[in-house]
């Protein structure tokens, strides 16, 4: 929905939902979304954020009929479709993930054909005229860039996509937008190596020069077109786990002229004081099918850690007075879970920054680990989570 006075357009990520397949997507699409509008803007369009694994992608983009229902069901309940989620290349739900989420990387074709798919969807179903984005992965994950000719492989493959959506710009009138996404623990981790690698890769005279050759047109309307078409999603969770200061990231980023394509409401674990108590409450988020990065600030000094069961060792090897930040997407609204808190302050200090400053046409919550929070976090059904998700970031903006 259009939240007005030039802040964007909110909803949330239907990645809480079952979708790994087109038909698991359309069933949660049509069962619950409907239900959030009913509540959040009942007399007002509403955006939606759509996931779509690659072979959802595939199913839509080669049947047309699959995609006029989607169209016709959004025209219907008076929605419209500006984002889609194509990070996780296939199945997310119910299945250990871990660090395979970022695989294939985007030095493979895989990867570069699924999200032209992906374009091509959104240039069909998106509203003309608009600017919609495709949320991706942060090129791959870091232990496996091996040396320079990795990160030359990541930026072909993003320099083609860029170019075929130049194309689509000119074909159906809809600016879609490439929204790579840092995240702990890949290669686009901290907002400082994002605009490092933007600037000197994504953003370079070489850059604009290959674009200029891949899509036709004059290298002056590459420059542009690269910023127009290839940008960034800020998930306030990741920066806030790797212990950023939110608001000088996002102006650092302003500074930089790196789009915010996307800036994404998500709040991590926050461990103030880690105990032997508080690890054994942890546990039940250790044990599940993410990743849970976690960051370690003891003495001052920062240890990283790919999951919660490495810092439980490192404690148990050597306990004492520290503190930790952990990558769980935990409920926006709130910021005390009991045994420990979370890192709405960082949701907090970009939205006031948002408020002040817009740096993002749209906005989206992504909290998906409904399903591993304890019973006494969940006093409803999904339909109520993320109601009150949305309505918190809106009171925040007001």
């Amino acid at each position: 929905m259009d939240l007005g006075k030039g802040l964007g357009h909110l909803t949330y990520s239907t990645l809480v939902h079952p979708g790994d397949n087109w038909n698991e997507i359309w069933t949660s699409l049509t069962t619950y979304v409907p239900k959030v509008k009913a509540r959040i803007a009942p007399n007002e369009p509403f955006g939606v954020s759509l996931r779509l694994a690659a072979e959802s992608a595939q199913a839509l983009v080669s049947n047309r009929g699959e995609r006029d229902k989607l169209k016709k069901f959004l025209a219907d309940n008076d929605m419209y479709l500006y984002t889609v989620n194509a990070f996780p290349y296939g199945p997310f739900k119910g299945r250990i993930v871990k660090e395979q989420v970022y695989e294939p990387d985007w030095r493979s074709e895989e990867r570069t054909q699924y999200t032209i798919n992906v374009a091509e969807v959104l240039g069909d179903v998106a509203p003309e005229g608009t600017a919609p984005s495709i949320q991706s992965a942060p090129l791959g994950f870091k232990p496996r860039v091996t040396g320079p000719e990795v990160v030359a492989s990541y930026t072909e493959h993003v320099l083609r996509v860029a170019a075929h959506l130049i194309g689509l710009q000119e074909r159906t009138g809809r600016t879609v937008g490439l929204a790579l996404e840092p995240e702990p623990f890949c290669f686009l981790e901290t907002t400082d190596e994002t605009i490092e690698y933007f600037t000197k890769h994504l953003y370079s005279g070489a850059a604009a020069a290959t674009v200029a050759r891949l899509a036709g047109i004059p290298i002056s309307e590459a420059h542009s077109a690269l910023r127009r078409h290839v940008g960034m999603v800020f998930d306030i969770c990741h920066q806030a786990v790797a212990y950023e200061n939110i608001a000088e990231s996002l102006q650092k980023l302003v500074d930089a002229g790196i789009p915010i394509f996307k800036l994404q409401e998500a709040a991590a674990l926050y461990i103030p004081q880690v105990t032997d108590k508080t690890i054994e409450v942890l546990r039940r988020y250790a044990d599940t099918i993410y990743l849970t990065q976690t960051v370690e600030k003891k003495d001052g000094r920062f240890t990283k850690f790919l999951n919660l069961e490495d810092a439980f060792a490192a404690w148990k090897t050597n306990p004492g007075p520290r503190e930790w930040r952990t990558h769980i997407h935990v409920p926006v609204f709130l910021d005390d879970l009991g045994a420990f808190r979370t890192t709405r302050f960082a949701i907090e200090d970009a939205l006031k920054f948002h408020k002040a400053n817009p740096v993002s046409r749209q906005l989206e919550i992504e909290t998906y680990t409904w399903d591993v929070l304890p019973d006494s976090l969940k006093t409803g059904d999904i339909v109520d989570y993320v109601c009150r998700e949305l309505e918190w970031v809106q009171g925040q903006l007001r």
